[in-house]
């Protein structure tokens, strides 16, 4: 195995000192232009590549955030993804996205590995119900941002989006097609999204004077198609099924629309479908899924610039002051759920 090219390696065949490489490196305009000349002919003959991480190290100020997301098999994830490194690319900042898998001991696993790395600041969508996670993680003193959560009992910043409103607006949209029994495919009950949906949901059926029987929860373990398809296997075997169905995320629709599509039940004829997020799937689907729409490289972007904010508040002329960003979502009306002729 070659060994790495070090600095000091450079110094010997430029003849010169390790401090005049260095300042070649750093401070080019520093060295007489022959010196110069003779130290980048041996970086390049030799192939050095400097250690950005060390010098990150000595300068305390690392260019890397990380991005901690749920799932990235789900395409809102990698919106969030994109708006976020958008954002750290015009900062000069690199991003490191990972995947907890909707696991709190991924989740912890990957906080440390960040802490290790000493990443500028931490963008995450937490799985850890309890928040041990995250009051471990805040005793290294690495600044974060909440994505897709509101900081409740925290005083960090978050960026989410209203997902009470969401689920009242898929739900609202639902009665007034004249649906009046509810299924919602829900999804782990921990996550606050889930729960907040939910609750949006009932609270559409109590202002059209129906009661929380009307909703018909079926829960899953995780928010991907293959628990969406299982759910609509069950969904299929109730005795009185209902005639919509809302679900907590657009992949979970998808799911259920194609365990509809297996079983020969219409769609919408049969059964109205709504789901949450607008994923670029949606309006591609065989039947084209109505959603609710989440801004979601706006959060990732709106994210990363607090982030970027927080860490430069040491040299900023203003303090830095930790906010509650709370984005309003956009009901998408497409096939899946318009009233039949």
């Amino acid at each position: 195995m070659a060994q790495s090219v070090g600095i000091k390696d450079v110094a010997r065949v430029a003849g010169v000192s390790v401090g005049t490489v260095s300042n070649v490196i750093n401070r080019p305009d520093t060295v007489a232009s022959e010196t110069r000349a003779r130290v980048l002919s041996a970086i390049d003959r030799l192939g050095y590549v400097r250690s950005e991480s060390a010098r990150q190290l000595r300068a305390g100020r690392s260019r890397i955030m990380g991005l901690l997301v749920l799932d990235m098999g789900n395409p809102f994830f990698v919106d969030v993804a994109r708006g976020a490194e958008r954002a750290a690319r015009e900062a000069g900042l690199g991003v490191m996205v990972c995947n907890s898998a909707q696991s709190a001991g991924e989740e912890a696993d990957y906080l440390s590995l960040f802490a290790e790395q000493r990443v500028r600041g931490v963008l995450l969508t937490p799985a850890d119900a309890t928040g041990r996670n995250i009051e471990a993680f805040r005793r290294h003193g690495i600044p974060f941002v909440l994505v897709d959560r509101v900081a409740e009992g925290t005083t960090e910043c978050s960026v989410s989006v209203d997902d009470v409103a969401g689920g009242a607006l898929a739900v609202r949209h639902l009665i007034d097609a004249g649906h009046r029994s509810i299924a919602y495919v829900s999804g782990p009950p921990g996550l606050n999204q889930v729960r907040d949906r939910r609750t949006g949901a009932l609270n559409a059926l109590g202002e059209a004077g129906l009661g929380p029987e009307c909703l018909r929860e079926l829960p899953t373990e995780r928010l991907d198609v293959a628990a969406g398809r299982d759910a609509g296997a069950r969904l299929l075997g109730l005795g009185d099924r209902p005639t919509a169905v809302f679900c907590a995320n657009d992949l979970l629709a998808l799911g259920v629309l194609q365990a509809m599509f297996a079983a020969g039940v219409s769609v919408p004829d049969d059964l109205a479908i709504v789901g949450y997020d607008d994923i670029e799937f949606a309006a591609a689907a065989a039947v084209p899924l109505t959603s609710v729409r989440q801004p979601a490289v706006t959060m990732g972007a709106l994210a990363a610039s607090l982030l970027l904010e927080e860490t430069e508040a040491e040299t900023a002329p203003t303090p830095h002051e930790h906010q509650r960003v709370v984005l309003q979502p956009e009901l998408v009306v497409r096939r899946s759920s318009l009233p039949p002729r």
